[in-house]
């Protein structure tokens, strides 16, 4: 479990990361238990026979995505569930999804909520950055009582068969969207996933969140220093 001292264990190591009230949280497998996103997408198609035929008529293109990345035919499979969704269809079905996942039981850990409180309550700067969709994070955010939160998110576009992706907020891009609003600093990172090690490498202290005692060594590794591990539910 988060503690107070551990908010400070790093500042003789970065007096910058120190200075700087902004603590960084992931929300996927940090915040939310699994990909929020995902089970979205999956909730399009369990609710419309339409979606699971055009995803069968689609095959050779989201399978040809596949050869190239597993993330590409995702987003390919993502495409064909958002099909003809407009911008403002899509708000209203993705805050729908959202209202039905903030009432499911043990979908958000909330030791990581309680820390994130903490942090909020103590003056701090807390900024959510997330792979996830930012319409459907944001949502989430607001019905857990955090309607306030800076969120960086992925955001979508509308496209001619429907929402498409704009820009995917993961790995580096994280840092790069942070750096583009002025946040260069950050005493506190959150994280569950190596694909954030940019993230990691530039706070003061980095926090995994449940890591399996493999990902803590490669992320120490590295990073050239120890990270602080926390167990949460």
């Amino acid at each position: 479990m988060f503690t107070g001292e551990m908010t400070h264990a790093a500042a003789d190591a970065d007096g910058g990361a120190e200075a700087s009230r902004t603590v960084l949280f992931d929300f996927d497998g940090v915040l939310f238990q699994g990909d929020a996103f995902e089970q979205f997408i999956r909730h399009r198609y369990a609710q419309s026979a339409i979606y699971k035929t055009l995803a069968l008529v689609t095959m050779p293109w989201w399978l040809l995505c596949g050869l190239f990345s597993r993330r590409r035919a995702a987003w390919a499979l993502s495409h064909v569930a958002l099909c003809g969704l407009g911008a403002q269809r899509y708000q209203a079905a993705a805050e729908a999804f959202a209202d039905q996942l903030v009432r499911r039981p043990r979908q958000f850990y909330r030791d990581g909520l309680a820390a994130l409180r903490r942090h909020v309550a103590e003056g701090d700067e807390v900024v959510v950055v997330t792979g996830c969709e930012r319409i459907l994070v944001t949502r989430l955010l607001s019905q857990l009582g955090l309607p306030e939160l800076t969120v960086f998110a992925t955001q979508l576009k509308p496209g001619l068969f429907g929402m498409r992706l704009q820009l995917h907020n993961v790995g580096r891009r994280k840092v790069q969207n942070l750096a583009a609003k002025g946040v260069t600093r950050w005493r506190l990172a959150y994280s569950d996933s190596f694909q954030d090690m940019p993230m990691l490498k530039q706070a003061g202290e980095a926090v995994l969140v449940n890591g399996t005692p493999k990902l803590c060594k490669r992320v120490e590794k590295a990073l050239g220093r120890a990270v602080t591990r926390v167990a949460w539910y």
